[in-house]
């Protein structure tokens, strides 16, 4: 069976000719650049948000701008600007290459440029840098994705937050390598105490007899789809829940779905070879979709 993952999308050749900002200018592909010295390439010093657009707007924008501060604040990172600041290089981002919707941002920020090639945050005194890659990026997901438990862990806090939406991504690289080597597209990772928590590259929700549970949230990425999911089943009166649950809570689900900004809510087939309910698209994950899309239209 041939591997897919959660942010596969159409091909698109117009993606060959996008402008990318770069502090402040916009650059054809080919010469969007930063420095090897930077903080980001050689530490994976930064953090980052994806965007996606739909009908001229970006969906949820200030609880992403909400996040991205809060994480700078949190690595003690200036991001050189303000949320005017921000959405004003988003604007002229989308501008400049004519998307009106199907297009997704990946927007990053780094310490910066640093003056000699080792670890201490001061050696960083040129910067920050800040690059906004926007890509025409339409889902194209051929089946569900099949997952595979992993015994990379979502962390405690004190090693490095999990909430955070951080570069330095190897631990999630890692578990989807060890995924992909027991046959599947991508990982589910368990918490510290080993329960069901997320998968390397989204949050997770099963359905159980008309009930949708995810993770408490002490662990997994602070998620605003994964946020907007429970609150449309609260308002559509879905009984959800954040809660501890297992594998075999997991194995005897009736359906499972992952959430994040680029796929809204992708099925899952399969979990460590076992199929979960019919190993296709549920009622409940379509039902919700449908509510997020509403509240996406609706925004």
């Amino acid at each position: 069976m041939a591997e897919v993952s959660t942010h596969q999308s159409a091909e698109d050749a117009r993606n060959e000719n996008i402008l990318i900002w770069v502090d402040g200018e916009l650059k054809p592909r080919a010469q969007a650049v930063v420095s090897v010295y930077d903080s980001g390439f050689m530490l994976g010093d930064g953090v980052w948000e994806g965007l996606r657009l739909y009908d001229g707007r970006w969906a949820f924008l200030d609880e992403h701008l909400d996040r991205l501060f809060e994480a700078a604040k949190a690595i003690d990172l200036d991001i050189g600007m303000d949320r005017d600041g921000v959405k004003q290089a988003l604007e002229q981002t989308r501008a400049a290459n004519d998307m009106t919707s199907d297009a997704h941002a990946r927007l990053m920020v780094t310490r910066g440029v640093k003056t000699r090639p080792f670890q201490h945050p001061s050696l960083s005194r040129q910067g920050p840098t800040m690059v906004i890659i926007m890509e025409h990026s339409k889902p194209s997901i051929p089946r569900p994705i099949n997952l595979a438990t992993v015994p990379h862990q979502r962390g405690l806090p004190m090693t490095q937050d999990p909430k955070l939406n951080s570069h330095s991504k190897l631990n999630c690289i890692l578990a989807c390598i060890a995924a992909q080597k027991a046959g599947a597209d991508e990982a589910l990772m368990l918490d510290v105490h080993g329960f069901v928590n997320t998968t390397n590259a989204c949050n997770f929700f099963i359905v159980r007899k008309g009930t949708v549970w995810t993770s408490t949230g002490d662990y997994c990425m602070n998620g605003i789809t994964r946020q907007k999911v429970i609150d449309v089943c609260r308002a559509d009166g879905i009984p959800v829940f954040e809660r501890n649950y297992s594998l075999v809570d997991t194995y005897g689900a009736d359906e499972a779905f992952l959430t994040g900004t680029f796929g809204a809510q992708t099925p899952v087939g399969t979990i460590d070879g076992r199929q979960i309910g019919n190993g296709d698209l549920g009622p409940m994950t379509l039902r919700i979709r449908s509510l997020y899309k509403a509240l996406v239209d609706a925004a």
